[in-house]
């Protein structure tokens, strides 16, 4: 195995993770936007307001992207596995 190969599957698996977690990071911002938006406007600064609706909004996001982002993992693995005989020796 060549630093070379590793580098690349470090890439990828970088790569792969940042897809995967995207759609789940990027729904947790919006929601926590929303409400920051919505305190300030009204004024009211509880904490705890917005653990809920983030949970809520990630389980939801889990519920619908859960399934693609099942597909990208199993792509990957099945990338690594298939080629396992490269990486070892």
């Amino acid at each position: 195995m060549t630093p070379e190969m590793v580098i690349e599957i470090s890439k990828q698996s970088v790569y792969v993770t940042g897809l995967v977690a995207a759609p789940i990071l990027i729904l947790a911002l919006a929601v926590g936007l929303i409400i920051s938006i919505f305190q300030a406007v009204t004024q009211i600064q509880e904490q705890t307001l917005v653990f809920v609706p983030k949970i809520i909004a990630v389980f939801i996001g889990l519920l619908v992207f859960g399934p693609w982002m099942l597909r990208q993992l199993l792509n990957f693995t099945e990338n690594i596995f298939g080629n396992l005989s490269q990486f070892v020796g």
